[in-house]
């Protein structure tokens, strides 16, 4: 499953690790992603797929349980 928003659009992201002796190493940042059953604001088909729970916060999507 590809980690990636259907809403916005957010994916994983590339960061350094640092330590504490300042040695950087490449990591991997993950969205927090869920796949849900949702409609859009305003519309009442419903569709299913990965949403991050910033768009679901924001109340960009509505949940259907």
């Amino acid at each position: 499953m590809a980690n990636i928003c259907v809403i916005c659009g957010k994916r994983p992201r590339v960061a350094n690790l640092v330590s504490n002796a300042n040695n950087k190493v490449k990591r991997w940042v993950y969205p927090n992603v869920h796949v849900i059953r949702f409609t859009l604001k305003g519309q009442k088909n419903i569709k299913r797929g990965p949403v991050c729970t910033k768009c679901v916060k924001a109340g960009k999507v509505e949940k259907v349980i």
